[in-house]
């Protein structure tokens, strides 16, 4: 079955500990802080990147483009993370600073370069639709195109091992470079477009949360103030607020607020943590998801006690967030 339009990608659950391996065994690779992308070399050999949620990336990475289209044969459909290294390490806002100013995506791709770290593969021309075939067999076509590709590519192919002892090395060792941590994956697992099937092993511990409301101006948020939907209504309560944005996160989440209009599921005033008066705010429609570092501390289990720290702005619908505080979906 070809692969025409945008692809739901395979997603990944997060743990606690590093898992027994089942039979078959596992397969363990270094998660990157990047974006989730997937690339299709069409027929006619035309390029098209999306993210997870179906935002192309084409016009903001070119030498992406340039290098998919150089390098794997038309036909070829590959899943991976776009990444930046400043000085030998992963840097998220430069990433991020790069799709922003994507009208300069020409002169950036030069001066600020990007690589895709590609470690799926879900079709090729040779060998067809390879979704239902196990983790084991599509690495092996993987590797197979990747020995075309030349080291000073931006296309990477991603590390992978099936040793754990190498695996937990690369998790306490990598941590320096910006890897968030491992994404564990069954060998003999097939492509199941947003099953939740792999597993994520993360260094640090953090959780996502939908933005509802802002203290500043939509100009420019002093703090966020943010949902999460009830287990048993369904509906968005408010969970707790950020702590005071820097200018340059303030920079990246403005944009994307968009004022309530027409209700919004949170009164006019809130109370915003537990020992302060309700007070006004500026209400913004409930689709922007952001990933945030909390402690456990609640008020009464229904909010963060304590200010929460902004990490980034998350590519997924605010229908992944978890539920109540839950610290995965």
């Amino acid at each position: 079955m070809r692969i025409t339009g945008p692809i739901v990608p395979m997603l990944a659950k997060s743990i606690d500990r590093l898992p027994r391996s089942p039979a078959g065994g596992l397969r363990y690779e270094p998660k990157f802080d990047g974006y989730r992308a997937l690339a299709t070399i069409r027929a006619d050999s035309s390029v098209q990147i999306h993210s997870r949620r179906g935002t192309p990336l084409d016009d903001a990475f070119p030498e992406l483009v340039g290098a998919l289209y150089a390098y794997l044969p038309a036909g070829t459909v590959v899943d991976g993370e776009i990444v930046c290294w400043v000085g030998g390490r992963l840097d998220f806002n430069r990433l991020q600073r790069r799709y922003a100013q994507r009208r300069h995506a020409g002169e950036l791709a030069v001066t600020q370069p990007v690589h895709l770290v590609v470690f799926d593969v879900l079709e090729t021309a040779q060998d067809g639709d390879l979704r239902r075939r196990p983790l084991r067999e599509r690495r092996a076509v993987l590797e197979r195109l990747f020995r075309r590709i030349p080291a000073r590519s931006p296309l990477t192919l991603a590390m992978q091992t099936s040793d754990p002892a190498v695996a937990a090395e690369w998790f306490d060792t990598m941590a320096v470079a910006g890897v968030e941590g491992l994404v564990i994956k069954p060998a003999n697992s097939p492509y199941v477009s947003g099953a939740r099937v792999w597993l994520k092993y993360k260094s640090r511990q953090t959780t996502d949360a939908v933005i509802g409301g802002v203290t500043g101006s939509l100009h420019r948020p002093a703090a966020l103030l943010l949902g999460r939907y009830a287990s048993d209504t369904g509906r968005l309560h408010y969970a707790g607020r950020t702590t005071h944005l820097t200018d340059a996160q303030a920079a990246t989440v403005a944009p994307l607020l968009v004022a309530a209009i027409g209700g919004h599921p949170w009164p006019a005033q809130l109370t915003v943590n537990w020992r302060s008066k309700p007070t006004g705010y500026h209400q913004v429609a409930p689709l922007v998801v952001v990933e945030i570092r909390a402690d456990i501390a609640t008020d009464q289990g229904r909010r963060w006690r304590h200010a929460v720290r902004m990490l980034r702005v998350r590519d997924i619908a605010p229908n992944e967030v978890p539920f109540d505080l839950d610290l995965e979906a």
